[in-house]
């Protein structure tokens, strides 16, 4: 785990400060400086493309990871990687065509409820476009252990973009048709600089000799795509959905309240970006207790992680919601279950990363399928019931199960699962410091507040961490950091 947890720790802070941005974006720039309306469409244009990502991508940016380590000799990685750089191009050239031809159906389909949406096709389709091919270039970096830069690109670029837009909106230098533009061309130009720095780590010398494999990586490419829309699907779709329901302005509403709540994912997204190649090597080379040992040390660490961010987040809530405008207040539940979800994401370790580069992937990327079908079916039901709560129940729901089947299957298939002893323990803990912490109240100014209680909550959480040495890898970095 010790280039796990270093470059890991390395990621965590490079995407932290990409939260920080997004979180002066998001909650005091976007909410004080743009319409709820504005703002909502933007979510929306950024939702869609999400979802059509992993469909433009036609899988590449897992088959990189998954194969490239199998291929020995330069020649042989040549072809691969000439394949991989083409292959999204097999769906990219058809929705392209398709985009140019039904322009007005597919504005109308995204545009029942909000008129505004229909004039955006296009935009959402070179997000979606840069979006993929970004994912491909950032794989090609990761695979060869370099996955920093990548990792700025993505958490940092595009928000640093958005803050400069906003302050020129802001001061009335630019509006907001302007402001949409641009931020396209932020995208497309994060897609190119990563492909240049891919390009600096590994020279493409386009090779078309066909691979012996090249049956199995396309098919294990498309199928992929299967696995990848799953997850992104089950994360934007509720917004997607809230559009066709409800005025854009709620689509802001939910999407201020989610992002506090996705601040809990970014230890986890950190650490896959270096747990996926390493589990693809072990599966690779079959060696079993190391992907254990893996699995379990991810699963404890992350847990303990997102578990105290949960409760930071959830027990600061209220004065949080102070500072922001009156109209963003009000989404206590949905940061509690799209929490609750990031919490058992992290739970899982490196979970996806087992399924999706094992000989098991095509059942349960069908079968992901399937639930994204149900995700949709919850939101179909619980929106029109609850508003934007009912979106984020839906969520819950879906990715609960989504999650419970995936950590079955692993148990079934390879006879592991991430939780020991010490995930009670954790949980123990996290309770305890719940129940006593939510009955703290300071009178103070909501700021002061959030700052005393997270610092009296850190300090004895990691406390106990370190005193009773509840995990080996947490315990080896506070020791280094107090020795230090």
């Amino acid at each position: 785990m010790g280039i796990v947890l270093k470059q890991s720790l390395n990621n965590t802070i490079v995407t932290y400060f990409g939260f920080a941005i997004g979180a002066a974006n998001t909650l005091f720039l976007y909410t004080n400086f743009m319409l709820p309306s504005n703002y909502g469409l933007i979510q929306v244009i950024l939702s869609v493309s999400a979802v059509l990502t992993p469909i433009l991508a036609f899988g590449v940016p897992n088959s990189l990871v998954k194969f490239y380590s199998s291929f020995k000799n330069e020649k042989s990685q040549d072809s691969f990687l000439t394949l991989m750089l083409l292959l999204p191009l097999v769906l990219i050239i058809p929705v392209a065509l398709i985009s140019y031809v039904a322009n007005d159906a597919i504005g109308n389909l995204l545009s029942r409820q909000n008129d505004i949406v229909r004039d955006y096709v296009w935009h959402i389709f070179l997000v979606g476009m840069a979006m993929a091919y970004f994912e491909v270039f950032y794989a090609w970096a990761r695979i060869r252990m370099k996955s920093m830069f990548g990792n700025f690109m993505k958490e940092i670029f595009c928000r640093i973009g958005q803050t400069i837009l906003l302050l020129l909106l802001y001061f009335k230098i630019i509006d907001i048709e302007f402001f949409i533009n641009a931020l396209v061309g932020f995208y497309l130009v994060r897609t190119l600089i990563m492909k240049l720095y891919a390009y600096s780590l590994r020279k493409p010398k386009l090779n078309f000799s066909p691979l012996q494999n090249w049956k199995t990586i396309v098919k294990y490419s498309a199928l992929i795509i299967l696995g990848g829309s799953t997850a992104i699907v089950l994360m934007e779709v509720d917004k997607v959905m809230l559009n066709n329901f409800l005025e854009l302005e709620n689509v802001a509403f939910y999407a201020v309240a989610g992002f506090i709540a996705s601040t809990i994912a970014v230890p986890s997204r950190a650490m896959h970006q270096i747990t996926y190649p390493l589990t693809a090597k072990h599966i690779n080379e079959n060696d079993r207790a190391a992907l254990s040992q893996l699995y379990q040390k991810s699963s404890l660490t992350l847990f303990i992680v997102a578990g105290i961010l949960f409760l930071l987040i959830l027990l600061n809530l209220n004065e949080l919601y102070e500072l922001l405008p009156n109209k963003y207040a009000g989404g206590f539940m949905i940061v509690f279950w799209v929490g609750l979800i990031k919490v058992y994401d992290a739970l899982l370790g490196n979970n996806n990363a087992i399924l999706f580069n094992s000989d098991y992937y095509r059942s349960i990327l069908f079968f992901g399928a399937l639930l994204a079908v149900m995700a949709i079916v919850f939101n179909l039901w619980l929106i029109p019931k609850y508003g934007i709560d009912g979106a984020a129940i839906a969520s819950f729901s879906a990715f609960f199960i989504y999650n419970t089947l995936k950590l079955g299957y692993v148990k079934s298939k390879f006879k592991m699962l991430p939780f020991t002893n010490e995930t009670l323990k954790v949980l123990a803990l996290l309770i305890a410091l719940g129940v006593i912490f939510s009955t703290f109240s300071f009178s103070f100014h909501p700021m002061l507040n959030i700052v005393l209680k997270s610092i009296l909550m850190i300090v004895f959480y990691v406390g106990v961490l370190y005193r009773f040495k509840i995990s080996e890898d947490v315990y080896g970095v506070l020791k280094k950091f107090l020795t230090r």
